[in-house]
C-alpha cells in the first residue's frame, strides 16, 4: 500500500528539486531522498499526507538537503498520526537535521482543543472559580505593588539624595499641567450641562434657584474629581504603561538592575507621587470650571446673576461637599498610578502584549477608580457628611 501511494507521488515530481517517497520493504517504514526544502514543500506534505494512518518509520539517511519546511512537513505528520493514536519514528538524521525538526517541532502552536459547545453545571463552576481567583490574584498584585510604593517612598524620605525630584517635576508637568486644557473644558460643559438639566427640570415646580444647589453639589462632591479621575485614568494610566512596557520590551529595566538601579524607586516613585499631588489640584480646577460653566448657563437660560449665583452658591453650600470632594483625590491618584505602573511591569516582548496591557490598564483603572467612588459614597453616607 505505502509503494503505491509512493508511486503516485512520484508522478508529481516534475518541478523544482527531486525527491522520492520510498517504502523501505515493510509495512511500516519510508525513506525519504533528496532535497526536502520550501521549493517543494506543497508535493512532500501531500505524499506524507497520503501516507497511511499507522505506526510509522522515517529514514532520512538519504536526504541531501532539510530546512524548516520540509521539517515541518515531516511533523506535520507526526502530529497526524499521534492524533490517532499512532507513533512516527524518525530515523537516520544527521546531528544538524535532527537539531532543526526539534527547533521547529518547538517552534510550532499546539494544537487547540475544541471546546464542547454544551458546559455542564460543574464547567461553569470551574470557570467562575477561576475567575474570582484570577481576580483576587491581580488585587493582591496590585496591593503589593502599593507595599511596595509605600516602602520606596519611605526610603527615599530617610534618604533624601536618593530621591529624583527631576523625574518627579517632569511628571508633574505631564500628568498635571498637560491635562489642564481638557479637564477645565470637560467640567465646564458638565457645569453647562447641569444647568440646562436642572433649569429644565425645577422650572415646572417654580424652583429655578435650587438650580444653584444642585450644581454646587454634583460638582464639588462628585461630578467633579470623578470624570477628572476617569480623564486621568485613560490619559495617564496608558501613558505610565506605554513607557514603562515599552521600557521592558527594550531590556531596559534589566539593564537598571544590572547597574544597581531599583526599578521600583527610578520608575514607580516619581510617577505615582506626581499624581497624587496633581489629581487634587487637577480636581479643584474641575471644580471651580464646572461652577463656572453651571453660572454662565444659569445667567444665559434662568437669568440668574453672577452675583445671585454667588450669594446662592455660599449661602446653599456647605464647605463638606468641597473635602469630600477632595478626599477621594489622593486615593484615586494612588488607584490610577499604581495600576498603569503594574500593567507596564506586565508587558512581554512584544507589541502586541504592549498594547493589550494598556487597553487593560485603562479599563481597570476606570472601573477601579468608579468602585472606589461609590465605597466613599457610602462611607460618608453612614457618616452622615
Amino acid at each position: 500500500m505505502i509503494r503505491q501511494v509512493m508511486d503516485d507521488a512520484g508522478d508529481q515530481m516534475n518541478e523544482g528539486p527531486e525527491f522520492s517517497v520510498e517504502d523501505t520493504g515493510d509495512d511500516r517504514g519510508v525513506t525519504l531522498r533528496g532535497v526536502l526544502s520550501i521549493h517543494i514543500v506543497s508535493r512532500l506534505y501531500a505524499a506524507l499526507d497520503a501516507l497511511p494512518t499507522q505506526d510509522t518509520r522515517v529514514d532520512l539517511s538519504d536526504v541531501t538537503h532539510l530546512d524548516t519546511a520540509g521539517a515541518w512537513s515531516i511533523l506535520c505528520l507526526e502530529r497526524r498520526l499521534q492524533s490517532a493514536g499512532q507513533t512516527l519514528d524518525i530515523t537516520g538524521a544527521s546531528r544538524t537535521a535532527a537539531q532543526l525538526i526539534e527547533t521547529v517541532r518547538n517552534a510550532l502552536p499546539d494544537p487547540q482543543e475544541a471546546e464542547d459547545g454544551k458546559r455542564s453545571l460543574v464547567d461553569r463552576l470551574e470557570g467562575f472559580g477561576r475567575s474570582v481567583t484570577g481576580a483576587a490574584g491581580y488585587v493582591l498584585a496590585l496591593v503589593n505593588y502599593l507595599g511596595l510604593f509605600v516602602a520606596r517612598l519611605g526610603r527615599s524620605i530617610r534618604h533624601p539624595s536618593t530621591f529624583r525630584m527631576t523625574a518627579l517635576v517632569h511628571h508633574c508637568q505631564e500628568v498635571g499641567l498637560k491635562a489642564v486644557p481638557i479637564v477645565s473644558l470637560m467640567a465646564f460643559l458638565i457645569g453647562v450641562v447641569l444647568a440646562f438639566q436642572g433649569s429644565a427640570q425645577l422650572r415646572q415646580f417654580g424652583a429655578e434657584v435650587f438650580v444653584v444647589d444642585l450644581i454646587a453639589i454634583s460638582i464639588l462632591r462628585e461630578l467633579g474629581i470623578l470624570l477628572t479621575s476617569i480623564i486621568v485614568a485613560g490619559r495617564t494610566a496608558s501613558a505610565f504603561t506605554a513607557a514603562i512596557g515599552s521600557m521592558k520590551m527594550r531590556e531596559e529595566i534589566d539593564a537598571m538592575r544590572t547597574l544597581g538601579l531599583d526599578p521600583a524607586m527610578v520608575l514607580f516613585v516619581p510617577r505615582i507621587l506626581a499624581l497624587v499631588l496633581m489629581l487634587p489640584i487637577l480636581g479643584l480646577i474641575a471644580s471651580v470650571m464646572g461652577l463656572l460653566g453651571g453660572a454662565v448657563m444659569s445667567w444665559v437660560e434662568l437669568g440668574i446673576s453672577p452675583a445671585m449665583f454667588r450669594t446662592r452658591l455660599v449661602e446653599g453650600t456647605d464647605v463638606s461637599h468641597v473635602m469630600v470632594g477632595m478626599v477621594k483625590a489622593p486615593v484615586f491618584a494612588l488607584i490610577i498610578g499604581i495600576i498603569g505602573c503594574h500593567a507596564g511591569m506586565q508587558v512581554e516582548s512584544n507589541a502586541e502584549s504592549l498594547g493589550r496591557q494598556t487597553s487593560n490598564a485603562v479599563v481597570a483603572a476606570i472601573f477601579a477608580v468608579i468602585v472606589a467612588d461609590a465605597g466613599f459614597s457610602i462611607f460618608f453616607a453612614q457618616l452622615g457628611i
